[in-house]
């Protein structure tokens, strides 16, 4: 049960870390290019008790985005403690995004571990892992193909905040997470109404969009990949920002067996060029 706890707790402050990132990492790279900003406060919370605060804090410049941020949880009275920070960055080329390096370190009561990635190009240049990592001889092998056009967790989610023609929610991101490579596919849903703490004078549509996960090498063809395969209920939902040329991820919702984990945006910056700031809070 303890060992179950942990691997929850890892996993929703995780989930926290990578979904409130897309903001600040997704804004700083689409918000009318050089010289933007952008500082986030996400929340995290759980059957109607506040777990996590993360705080985000990324800018572009010379065509390079640099996102920096850290996220602390506690729950159960202290019983489990999560402690996040992470760097990313890369290039802006044209409408193409290029990771360069993703970095993630986390503390979960007294276990650590740590995540480096490099890339050259379009493909997958180097993984460091502390503790090394050991692949299982029951894990789908992870091949060369496998990691060539694909997204570190940060920069995937710049894909997904791009504000095209089309709908927000039909799209497939390929995303490799230093073990294992998996596409997360999003689909439409529904749309709802941003609830603002004061009006902002911005659209207050969201678009709801069902996530679902599809493993493609590295994971272990066991029950917990099946029942991720299986997994119903994840949700994001994205408020479109015309003015920055954006969606924001305002709302994630993740079905847990404690009941349902909500990460929300509770104060979102961006400075634009020419010091021109667009603050949402919810």
């Amino acid at each position: 049960m303890r060992e179950n706890g942990t691997d929850l707790l890892k996993a929703l402050a995780t989930a926290g870390l990578v979904l409130a990132a897309a903001v600040a990492h997704a804004q700083a790279a689409h918000a009318q290019g050089d010289g933007s900003k952008v500082a986030a406060v996400y929340k995290l919370r759980m059957a109607g008790l506040e777990l996590a605060t993360f705080h985000f804090g990324s800018a572009v410049t010379g065509g390079v985005y640099t996102l920096n941020g850290h996220g602390a949880l506690s729950w159960g009275f202290g019983l489990f403690k999560y402690n996040g920070n992470f760097t990313s960055s890369g290039r802006i080329v044209g409408e193409a995004i290029q990771p360069a390096a993703y970095a993630y370190d986390w503390k979960v009561n007294k276990k650590a571990g740590a995540v480096r990635i490099a890339y050259t190009g379009a493909a997958v240049k180097s993984v460091a892992l502390t503790p090394p990592h050991t692949p299982s001889p029951d894990a789908v092998p992870l091949k060369p193909e496998h990691l060539r056009s694909v997204f570190d967790p940060l920069t995937a989610l710049i894909v997904l905040s791009r504000r095209g023609a089309g709908e927000p929610c039909d799209r497939r991101i390929a995303v490799f997470e230093g073990k294992q490579r998996f596409d997360i596919a999003f689909s439409p849903l529904r749309t709802e109404r941003v609830q603002e703490a004061k009006p902002t004078g911005h659209p207050v549509t969201a678009y709801v969009c069902r996530v679902k996960y599809t493993p493609v090498a590295g994971h272990k063809l066991n029950r917990e990949t099946q029942a991720a395969v299986k997994a119903e209920g994840i949700e994001v939902a994205l408020r479109a920002v015309p003015s920055a040329g954006v969606l924001v991820p305002y709302r994630v919702l993740l079905p847990t067996p404690l009941g349902n984990a909500v990460l929300t945006a509770q104060k979102v910056d961006i400075t634009l060029p020419g010091n021109r700031v667009i603050a949402l809070t919810h």
